[in-house]
């Protein structure tokens, strides 16, 4: 993780878990004058507009007064929703058994993207079978990762 994730984390997750409610994972995506910073927030029987809302106003007023990004941003509060990003070890491990979609900084055995099923965690490491072969994926070379919801 970035220090800027770091920070970011350190200072959002506090205010998030403040409010009741889970602080799910923290993307920041800088763009010049188009960057994102977008915070996913769960709770038991899900997220509302007005949860977003109400952690959207905290968060802004206490990024106003922190100032962690000097160039402008857009802050976005979301739930993780179906197709859910996974951030942490223990993420992956409670969604083994789950089709996932990973994506990493750098190739792996020739590859940047795996997607198959999930089959958990050893160490620091996302266990993947992609087809009949399974892959240690080290958590900090995975740059973004997904469920692929199942709708049966």
């Amino acid at each position: 993780m970035s220090s800027k994730l770091e920070q970011l984390q350190a200072l959002l997750a506090p205010v998030v878990e403040g409010l009741g409610y889970q602080c799910w994972g923290i993307e920041y995506v800088s763009q010049g004058k188009h960057s994102v910073l977008r915070v996913y927030i769960d709770k038991e029987g899900g997220i509302l507009v007005e949860d977003c809302e109400a952690v959207s106003r905290q968060a802004s007023a206490i990024l106003d007064v922190e100032d962690p990004i000097s160039s402008e941003y857009t802050l976005e509060v979301s739930s993780p929703g179906m197709d859910r990003p996974l951030f942490t070890l223990e993420q992956f491990a409670s969604h083994a058994g789950e089709q996932v979609k990973i994506k990493l900084r750098t190739p792996f055995e020739g590859r940047r993207n795996f997607q198959g099923l999930l089959r958990g965690v050893e160490e620091q490491d996302v266990v993947v079978q992609v087809d009949s072969h399974e892959f240690l994926l080290p958590i900090d070379s995975i740059d973004k990762a997904n469920i692929i919801p199942s709708f049966d």
